[in-house]
């Protein structure tokens, strides 16, 4: 029975639906693709703006993905085309040297047929076999990395999910960081967490750079859960970077979290790397972990938990850093167990010549002044804010220095730096103080504003200088106000520029040369060499008040009370030049030192002071003449020191109320209170 007319139709249409995409796919596998490479090359350098290339074979297969079980659908039966070209280049933007930008022995991919009906270009891995890639930047900041966008925006939307590498090298070369590094990639086989290695060599911001790392055998772009693994460990001019961790979604940065150890000369030097200001130190490493969310224009990172090492001393804690508009965010907590005195010099510059070295300064320290000179680098203070706490339970030095507590509030805004507080437990007493360094360069760009306000108070001997016998039974006490603004860019300028006022008061104790050199009073140690020889001196009390103008101190009132005589000082100190002018006049209150019977004059400077003696004048001439400048002298200001310190029954208390007592002329060959009047 002949079939209906209809249905014939029908299977001929049917038929032909069936044999087109059969024939097509017997066309498609039979058809050498090495004749569409000069319209592929010429269609994708069209889309880039650059120039491309295919050189070698270009052939297409088809193959099944590997998908696991549970996911498959139906479609995943069926075969992909799967690309494959070798000798691919990809040249630079015009303009630019070299001509080529990259080469890739073999580049390979398979393309979701399904997708391409939803104008996507679904690539589900993309390998690279030996790529050679060359990243490049001009003085200009033109980069070969960024490609020129449309004018109109594409309707296909590009869907890339895994990229896999293999052997090859990537070379960088900057103009502006002044960079030229190249890392070689290998791969790594049975491993079951790393597949591809690293390893760097060249130059970055003129410093030696090298290193090397491992990391995943495939470069997720999708998956959010999917963790990628990178290890890494470089050296940049002697700063160590480790570290051991993963990425989140790495394409975008989205989060990190990994162990991360720093060791540098110096931690200003991190700043290179991390645009964090942070201050001068002694060397360091430190090992915690760093944890970071991440957005295109903000960031999250935490460095928690880290222990280290700062020269001799521990420090451990907790750091935050924000990335903020109109600049980043620092905070945490830094604590130290046991702090060494000497790896705080460098804060300020007064370490060593070779230290400074080491820390990758030059030695600009003058071998004949005691101040440091090394200069603040304040440009960097207004590139941060910054609120961190710092604390030390104690504090030691070569020679034993009781503080046992230090705590500071370190605060950066908008290029000011304060320290509000900055406390000290020392000695059973307290140094408490707030400085404030303006280095925003509002009032003078090359330098910054400084205000210092001090107070000292019960500050025992007996504790400050414990391993000293002679002062075990002693009781008295140290008590002090210091107040001083200046302008400048070191210590030495601005205490050369200094104006206010300091003012100290000691009550009972002892003194002698071993305990000068246990201060490291050089000039102290001269001095009583010259009053006493090498013996003990018990000490009454020591006044001292000095006003502060443009860097000079000069005495406005400063006794100094023994068992053996009341020594008045005169005279001045520059705090630009180092130099000393002080006079001191000794009244001898027996017979028993005769070295006090003429003035001792402190020349010289503070790297090398000098003590002279007067032997024209006459003992009790000069006694006299001291008699007559401590009753006259401006006592007042030492008060406060007083009721706060030991009191007005003290040594010091009977010595300022005596003091204060206005002098009286008897008149000739008469006597007060029943004494003779000694003639002048």
């Amino acid at each position: 029975m002949p079939m209906p007319r209809k249905t014939k139709i029908a299977l001929a249409i049917g038929a032909t639906v069936l044999a087109v995409p059969a024939v097509a796919l017997v066309v498609l596998l039979n058809y050498d693709w090495n004749r569409a490479r000069p319209w592929l090359s010429e269609k994708t350098s069209e889309a880039i703006g650059r120039p491309f290339a295919i050189k070698g074979n270009l052939a297409l297969t088809w193959e099944k993905q590997i998908v696991p079980e549970r996911e498959r659908s139906w479609r995943d039966h069926l075969p992909w085309p799967h690309l494959v070209a070798r000798d691919v280049h990809l040249g630079n933007p015009a303009g630019m040297e070299p001509a080529e930008m990259a080469s890739v022995g073999e580049f390979s991919f398979s393309l979701n047929p399904f997708a391409l009906l939803g104008k996507e270009i679904s690539i589900p891995v993309l390998r690279f076999e030996t790529p050679s890639v060359l990243l490049q930047r001009g003085e200009d900041g033109r980069n070969n990395w960024t490609f020129d966008k449309k004018d109109k925006p594409s309707p296909w939307r590009l869907d890339l999910q895994r990229v896999v590498f293999t052997k090859g090298t990537v070379h960088y070369k900057d103009a502006l960081a002044k960079a030229d590094a190249t890392a070689e990639i290998d791969t790594i086989n049975a491993d079951p967490l790393y597949g591809v290695s690293w390893k760097l060599k060249g130059q970055w911001r003129g410093a030696p750079v090298s290193g090397g790392g491992k990391a995943g055998a495939v470069l997720s772009l999708q998956q959010q859960t999917a963790p990628y693994p990178i290890a890494a460990d470089v050296n940049l001019g002697g700063t160590r970077i480790a570290v051991e961790g993963t990425l989140t979604k790495p394409a975008a940065l989205a989060a990190l979290d990994m162990k991360l150890t720093l060791s540098a000369p110096s931690m200003a030097r991190l700043y290179a790397l991390t645009g964090i200001v942070l201050p001068e130190t002694p060397p360091f490493t430190t090992s915690g972990h760093l944890s970071a969310t991440l957005g295109k224009d903000s960031g999250h990172y935490t460095y928690d938990k880290f222990t280290g090492k700062v020269g001799s001393s521990d420090i451990s804690g907790h750091m935050e850093y924000q990335q903020k508009q109109p600049r980043g965010y620092l905070s945490g907590n830094v604590h130290s167990r046991l702090l060494q005195f000497a790896d705080l010099g460098p804060l300020v510059g007064a370490d060593s010549n070779a230290s400074k070295e080491a820390r990758g300064l030059p030695a600009v320290q003058p071998s004949g002044k005691v101040l440091p000179v090394e200069k603040f680098r304040t440009e960097r203070w207004t590139s941060i804010d910054a609120d961190v706490k710092f604390k030390a339970d104690r504090i030691v030095r070569e020679h034993q220095l009781p503080i046992a507590k230090l705590e500071t509030d370190i605060h950066l805004k908008d290029g000011v730096l304060a320290l509000t507080p900055l406390n000290f437990d020392w000695a059973g007493g307290t140094l408490a103080s707030n400085v404030k360094l303006d280095g925003s360069g509002r009032t003078d760009k090359n330098a910054i504003r400084a205000e210092l306000k001090a107070t000292a108070r019960h500050l025992k001997l007996k504790e400050l200088f414990p391993t000293l016998d002679g002062l075990k039974a002693s009781v008295g006490e140290i008590n002090g106000d210091a107040s001083l603004s200046a302008t400048g860019d070191s210590v030495a300028t601005l205490l050369a520029g200094s104006n206010g006022e300091l003012k100290a008061l000691i009550n009972q104790g002892s003194i002698s040369k071993l305990l000068l050199e246990q201060m490291g009073l050089n000039l102290g140690n001269v001095v009583l060499t010259k009053l006493s020889g090498d013996k003990q001196v018990k000490l009454n009390c020591m006044a001292a008040d000095f006003a502060v103008t443009k860097g000079l101190a000069q005495t406005r009132e400063f006794i100094i009370d023994t068992d053996d005589a009341v020594i008045n000082v005169n005279g001045s100190v520059n705090l630009a030049s180092e130099q000393l002018n002080l006079t001191l006049k000794p009244d001898s209150k027996g017979l028993r030192i005769i070295t006090l019977r003429s003035p001792l004059y402190v020349t010289g400077t503070f790297k090398q002071p000098d003590v002279s003696v007067d032997k024209g004048v006459l003992a009790l001439k000069a006694g006299g003449a001291l008699a007559l400048a401590v009753a006259a002298a401006p006592v007042a200001a030492l008060l406060p020191l007083i009721n706060t310190g030991p009191g007005k029954d003290s040594e010091c208390g009977k010595l300022l109320a005596q003091a204060r007592v206005k002098p009286v002329a008897p008149p000739p060959g008469k006597t007060l209170k029943g004494k003779p009047v000694r003639k002048q």
